[in-house]
């Protein structure tokens, strides 16, 4: 594994930028990008591997669960996709394009756990990514904190569940609120610090 590959920054040619909540512009890496980064990192010795998918009906969604391998490491994250339909009929134009875009969503959101384009979605640069044991979705590897203690640190862990549940009661996606996090602080909601998360929490509330 090559983590100097892996986390090297990508250039402002590579970075896309895209309308998200609030009309704000979020930057992003398209999936080829992230293919060739990883095919560099490990000279084309990975998979990724979709472990289940299902069709969300109530939220008009897709959701694939992938599996990324990679150097003897294996990481597993979720990807979604809204349905795409007719805009005047309401039709479904194409699942499998709906279903191939949110593997392409899982396979990037593997690979940021393995350090790919985390000073984009990590917000500042300053988080890298960690080596996890084979089997470790690494969902846990940078979470919020456990603590309530004093100061503005980073996020605790009450503020990161409430936040998530008046989000999902909202009807919205954790990457929907991961975008609003990004577009208001420059960084997803469990590397929030405490007053950023407060104003989340707040803005939730007000909606």
């Amino acid at each position: 594994m090559n983590r100097e590959i892996l986390e090297k920054p990508f250039g402002p040619e590579q970075i896309k930028q895209r309308e998200g909540n609030f009309g704000k512009m979020l930057a992003y890496i398209e999936g080829h990008v992230v293919i060739q980064r990883l095919n560099d990192a490990f000279d084309a010795d990975w998979s990724f591997t979709i472990l289940h998918h299902e069709i969300l009906k109530d939220t008009d969604e897709v959701i694939v669960i992938g599996e990324l391998k990679a150097g003897g490491v294996v990481k597993s994250q979720f990807g979604s996709s809204r349905i795409t339909r007719a805009r005047e009929t309401g039709e479904i134009l194409s699942l499998s394009d709906d279903l191939k875009a949110a593997t392409t969503d899982a396979l990037k959101k593997a690979a940021t756990l393995l350090g790919v384009g985390l000073h984009i979605y990590g917000g500042n640069g300053q988080q890298q990514g960690k080596p996890l044991a084979a089997g470790d979705n690494g969902d846990h590897s940078q979470g919020p904190s456990n603590g309530n203690g004093g100061g503005n640190g980073r996020i605790t862990g009450n503020q990161y569940k409430y936040m998530i549940r008046l989000n999902e009661d909202q009807g919205r996606t954790l990457e929907d609120l991961n975008q609003q996090c990004l577009t208001m602080y420059g960084a997803v909601a469990q590397h929030l610090s405490k007053a950023d998360a407060s104003s989340v929490i707040k803005q939730l509330l007000a909606n």
